[in-house]
């Protein structure tokens, strides 16, 4: 996939305008949305810890993570070379970016390990679904490598006690958890609802390697206000619109 040209991209706030992104216009590619920013706000992280996101993209999910715990040592690993390279201009030398298949990773990162390894894979299986026509947009949202792969791989770049993070499709939640390798426990998952009353449509996952804890499967954290879409706004809830827009962390109950 080439590069973009500067026309073809926008320049886009994150964070209330805490970070700004470049990304493909609506159209021409592939736009991070609020689920990688969710995924980063789950993520527990610390001053001077190694944080490894496996399909980067432009960047958003690492990005927002280091907006909001500085001192982090960000790394993202990025097949598609015109997406690696926007996360390259938009980290601005905070965030190094491997371009790379994440079944097939340089030695240089094979070797490495980190406290928290984070994804936001592709949601579809296209044996059930419609290609998009945008093959960037096809390659960040259908399904090429088996989801079972994305948590083995994350799992193996885990430091000892280190934390796996990812967002998916509530559907998917069986595949997660049957992917998991035994080393991998203390799992806890995070229902998204888009409203009251309505089943939830996303999960956040977090595990840890060589974690005792017991599976906690907690409450659905509701998005939005009211039953549904009325008027102008976007209607989040304070707690998601704290994450949104001031780069407030999402924090799971307490056990």
């Amino acid at each position: 996939m080439s590069l973009f040209a500067d026309e073809d991209l926008t320049c886009d706030a994150f964070l209330g305008g805490k970070l700004h992104l470049w990304q493909p216009r609506r159209g021409r590619g592939y736009r991070a949305g609020v689920d990688p920013v969710l995924l980063a706000a789950s993520v527990p992280a610390l001053a001077g810890q190694t944080v490894l996101e496996l399909g980067c993209g432009a960047g958003a999910a690492a990005l927002c993570l280091g907006a909001r715990v500085p001192g982090l040592s960000l790394t993202g690993c990025e097949l598609q070379p015109a997406y690696a390279e926007l996360a390259r201009r938009n980290g601005g030398g905070v965030l190094e970016v491997v371009e790379a298949d994440i079944t097939d990773m340089p030695l240089h990162l094979r070797d490495r390990q980190f406290d928290h390894v984070l994804a936001n894979p592709p949601y579809f299986d296209r044996a059930a679904s419609i290609q998009s026509h945008d093959p960037g947009r096809e390659t960040a949202l259908g399904e090429a490598t088996p989801l079972r792969q994305w948590v083995r791989v994350a799992a193996k770049r885990l430091k000892p006690k280190g934390h796996l993070h990812f967002i998916h499709r509530a559907e998917r939640l069986p595949e997660l958890l049957g992917a998991l390798p035994h080393e991998m426990g203390t799992i806890e998952v995070l229902p998204l609802a888009p409203r009251p009353g309505r089943l939830p449509e996303l999960i956040l996952l977090r595990a840890r390697k060589n974690g005792r804890g017991a599976f906690r499967l907690y409450n659905s954290y509701v998005m939005h206000e009211g039953v549904r879409h009325e008027g102008d706004g976007d209607s989040y809830v304070p707690e998601i619109k704290a994450v949104l827009r001031r780069g407030a962390p999402l924090i799971f109950p307490a056990p």
